[in-house]
């Protein structure tokens, strides 16, 4: 027969157990808020700036100090910026085709057979609106809405 200490203690468990799993699901990805932002090489002002990013950019959290994120760009650069500045709204960048002038198809719908609406470069942000079977429809800032094939992407 169990106590109800022994009940607490496993309610405890299962709830830490629950929001481990949880929180280590969510919010691992975040974007820009601004126009602007600086990405730091240390929580703070004080900090010397690496890059600027545009309304949109995607970025993977990697710690929190206080009010500043240490985050990750597609490029794998790394360094702060201050929380105010990241929203949970989804975006992608388009991450192939570095150095090089190929552009990838932008479709009417999320399949190869589907019409090109458009075309993409290297670096280029979209925010993200449906996933589906491996594709991601996306919307520009310029209003062009299609779908690009998920593994061209890198974002949330």
């Amino acid at each position: 027969m169990q106590t109800s200490s022994t009940k607490l203690k496993i309610t405890i468990s299962v709830f830490l157990l629950f929001y481990i799993l949880v929180g280590s699901a969510y919010a691992k990805m975040s974007s820009i808020n601004g126009e602007k932002v600086q990405l730091r090489s240390g929580p703070g002002t004080k900090y010397s700036s690496k890059w600027e990013y545009g309304s949109g950019f995607p970025l993977k959290i990697l710690n929190r100090k206080g009010s500043w994120i240490k985050v990750k760009d597609f490029e794998n650069d790394t360094g702060w910026i201050f929380k105010q500045y990241l929203s949970s709204t989804p975006h992608m960048i388009v991450k192939v085709g570095k150095g090089k002038k190929k552009k990838i198809n932008i479709r009417k719908g999320p399949g190869t057979k589907y019409k090109v609406v458009g075309k993409a470069y290297y670096g280029v942000v979209f925010e993200t609106l449906e996933q589906k079977k491996g594709w991601a429809k996306v919307k520009h800032q310029s209003g062009l809405t299609g779908w690009i094939k998920r593994s061209l992407l890198w974002g949330f």
